[in-house]
């Protein structure tokens, strides 16, 4: 289903407000920006609602704000997907730093996905607050085990080991300072050059990003005239929309508008000869 949602359909044309309503009538939250829904708990909450118990609630964090913390419900996400066999890429890097259009094309591509499932009727069942509300108990009572354990293991050690203190270690110069400080400068400058390879990198990123933006917005002028009653019906526009709403993985969608442009010349050729 997912791979058959093109770049042109109908689905990246929803607004941000249609969207924004959307998430907050199913989810009972409170957004009024799409950026509010880049650590995709909203998205992972969105298939709970779709799927039922699919979604693993309680590892999906609403209160993410850090990168770390959002790729985390990301991978939930992706992993739902993959249970499901939904051939859907999930763009991480970009979703995460709150880029509006990235994260408005991705909600619009779960809009009609969740839509396509459930006909977009909301399912009446579902009380999103209680299954937040679940979800973060669960992941709090876990995460408060896993401190234990880990405090448990640490208390075990210090006791095995005596708590014993090495004098050695606290007293006199530490050998090799030389070397420490010959490799912390080594460190340093291979961090100076990471650090302008990743601006280049931003840099080109970015330049992609308006480069895509540029053309996407070409598209769309073209698919607006497209749809102007006196010309959508002319040979011509349904060749070019034949193009526009092609999947994805579709290849042939050139020679199909190509195949139509001649089938319609010939058709009125055709009725020209009969007239005469």
């Amino acid at each position: 289903m997912a791979s058959n949602i093109g770049m042109m359909d109908s689905a990246y044309f929803v607004g941000r407000n249609e969207i924004l309503t959307w998430i907050n009538n199913r989810l009972q939250l409170n957004l009024s920006r799409i950026e509010e829904a880049a650590s995709g708990a909203v998205q992972c909450q969105m298939m709970d609602m779709t799927y039922p118990g699919v979604v693993p609630m309680h590892k999906v964090n609403f209160d993410a704000k850090a990168e770390y913390d959002m790729i985390q419900n990301y991978k939930v996400l992706q992993d739902v997907f993959n249970k499901l066999k939904i051939e859907k890429h999930i763009e991480v890097n970009r979703l995460v730093k709150g880029r509006p259009l990235d994260n408005l094309e991705f909600l619009q591509w779960l809009k009609r996905y969740c839509d396509s499932v459930n006909g977009g009727i909301m399912n009446e069942n579902y009380n999103p607050v209680e299954r937040r509300i679940k979800g973060g108990k669960d992941r709090n009572s876990k995460g408060s085990q896993k401190t234990t354990k880990s405090l448990h293991a640490n208390n075990m050690h210090n006791s095995a080991s005596g708590d014993t203190v090495d004098l050695n270690k606290m007293s006199g110069p530490k050998q090799g300072t030389g070397s420490a400080v010959a490799g912390g400068a080594t460190y340093s400058d291979e961090t100076e050059a990471l650090s302008k390879e990743v601006t280049n990198l931003k840099l080109s990123v970015d330049h992609l990003e308006k480069e895509k933006d540029f053309y996407f917005a070409k598209l769309r002028d073209i698919e607006v005239l497209c749809q102007i009653p006196e010309m959508e019906n002319l040979p011509m526009t349904v060749a070019i929309k034949k193009i526009l709403y092609a999947a994805d993985a579709k290849e042939s969608a050139l020679e199909e508008a190509q195949e139509y442009l001649f089938e319609a010349s010939h058709t009125v050729e055709t009725e020209v000869e009969s007239e005469v």
